[in-house]
């Protein structure tokens, strides 16, 4: 049972071994979603529907795979009846009535036909048998179909591994692991570091500098003394020298300069 047999690739030996399984009495269900898919894998010259002696198929959403499975299915013969009356055209009734009949060929079943199946319905084409339009077959709707379904079985650990049937070689025995505790273990708790937390080690910090604090660069500086004694000299120099002219434009005050 391959189920999505394309996905799988392209199998020489597999090919190859369809032609001979069937004399040792092995059946292969294979399962593709479309007659491309096996097209991609196998290439257009394949040989594997030529040794599939049961083909099933459903409702296809595929052009091509629904064209081949109607050239696959051929053509049937059915009757077609066409009736010709005849007369003249102001008579109350037509008086000549002609029934010709003929066989013409039609395909079983279209390509559309087939693309719009319902989801109950199959074909089934063997090989020397004609097709064969079924339903499909629900287990779990079917009450002797449900008779047969057997229970999974339960899953069991074996106490003992047996030897294979291919090869007949004794399997390995199982590695004897020591149960005792060494010494070192016993005082510490952890010895292998398991569960201590690695990451990786930062660099040391360096200390940092305490500088000063930055003033206001914006704030306004305080007046400066000496700028007030320069003003202060020279307003006396001028007060001295406005004096002294005074004085010298009279000269019988008794002052000498």
């Amino acid at each position: 049972m391959l189920d999505e047999f394309s996905a799988l690739g392209r199998l020489d030996f597999f090919e190859s071994a369809l032609a001979f399984m069937a004399g040792y009495g092995l059946k292969a269900f294979l399962i593709s979603q479309s007659l491309n898919q096996i097209e991609k894998a196998y290439g257009p010259n394949n040989s594997i529907l030529d040794n599939c002696h049961v083909r099933v198929s459903f409702a296809t959403n595929d052009e091509r795979t629904a064209k081949r499975v109607s050239d696959a299915l051929g053509t049937a013969t059915e009757m077609k009846a066409m009736k010709t009356y005849a007369g003249h055209r102001l008579s109350p009734w037509l008086g000549h009535l002609m029934v010709s009949r003929s066989e013409t060929a039609r395909q079983l079943l279209t390509p559309g036909e087939i693309m719009q199946l319902p989801l109950s319905d199959e074909i089934i084409m063997v090989a020397g048998v004609p097709p064969i339009r079924a339903k499909k077959a629900r287990y779990y709707e079917d009450r002797r179909l449900r008779e047969r379904i057997l229970t999974p079985p339960t899953l069991t650990k074996p106490e003992s591994v047996q030897a294979d049937d291919w090869s007949n070689i004794e399997p390995p025995k199982p590695p004897v692991l020591d149960t005792r505790v060494p010494a070192e273990a016993q005082t510490d708790d952890d010895p292998t570091e398991s569960e201590r937390r690695h990451q990786p080690e930062l660099s040391p910090t360096k200390t940092v500098e305490r500088k000063d604090v930055i003033e206001n660069e914006f704030e306004i500086d305080p007046p400066d003394d000496s700028e007030d004694d320069t003003a202060r000299l020279s307003h006396m120099n001028q007060t001295m020298r406005q004096v002294a002219r005074q004085a010298s434009l009279d000269p019988g005050d008794g002052i000498d300069l």
